[in-house]
């Protein structure tokens, strides 16, 4: 049993996704994982490297171009994001009888333990709340804390895809808590939510934004540009 398969659910079995890049995946598993010799923490190192490019580029952005450098940076990892959670939902059907908590959980399962390689500990509390704990992430030890706001515009694509399919459209998620700001755990929860609530993930995105905005314009005013 693979660590993206629910234990704790037994209608994980009826939740159908599709693996994000299939065709290089299966390159992957056959022509690296399959050998004994190729060590596959060295993934850990590669990746690591592109997000850390990611956080860089949009911050060197934000230096030269301002609000305009970051909304194109934002912009394409949004769709990024919305791409990837179109290749997890292709040709699938919300299964008969299941319920949205159980839909919104599901789906950040693949999120979090396919998309983003994390282990999690995940908890469906009501038929209008879901959470979940992320007890190790990819970015966790080399990510400082604002860093992470990078990461908000790809999930904000992947619950796009949910919404074209008109699936979810009232949820909302936030975080409690994050590792790179010194938690045990990352702490999620997505919820239900009221009319007033229903941009809060787009809001705090904005929040974020203008502060990372302040900071670079305050740098370039340091370096004397």
């Amino acid at each position: 049993m693979a660590h993206y398969d629910r234990k704790d659910r037994d209608r994980w079995k009826e939740f159908r996704f599709q693996f994000p890049y299939r065709e290089g995946l299966e390159n992957l598993r056959e022509k690296a994982l399959s050998n004994p010799e190729f060590d596959p923490a060295v993934l850990w190192v590669w990746g690591t490297m592109q997000a850390t490019a990611v956080i860089e580029i949009l911050k060197a952005c934000e230096r030269e171009f301002g609000e305009h450098g970051q909304r194109v940076v934002k912009e394409a990892l949004r769709g990024v994001g919305l791409e990837v959670g179109r290749q997890i939902l292709e040709g699938v059907d919300w299964p008969e009888g299941m319920t949205e908590a159980e839909m919104a959980s599901f789906y950040a399962t693949v999120i979090n333990c396919v998309a983003y390689a994390s282990l999690e500990d995940p908890s469906i509390e009501g038929e209008d709340r879901v959470s979940f704990h992320i007890l190790w992430c990819p970015h966790q030890d080399e990510y400082g804390a604002f860093d992470c706001r990078v990461q908000r515009y790809f999930v904000q694509g992947m619950l796009e895809a949910l919404k074209e399919r008109g699936w979810l459209t009232d949820w909302q998620v936030r975080f409690t808590r994050t590792m790179p700001a010194g938690a045990e755990t990352c702490h999620f929860e997505l919820w239900k939510a009221p009319g007033e609530e229903e941009f809060l993930w787009e809001r705090y995105s904005e929040e974020l934004e203008r502060k990372a905005l302040q900071w670079a314009a305050e740098e370039r005013e340091r370096e004397g540009g």
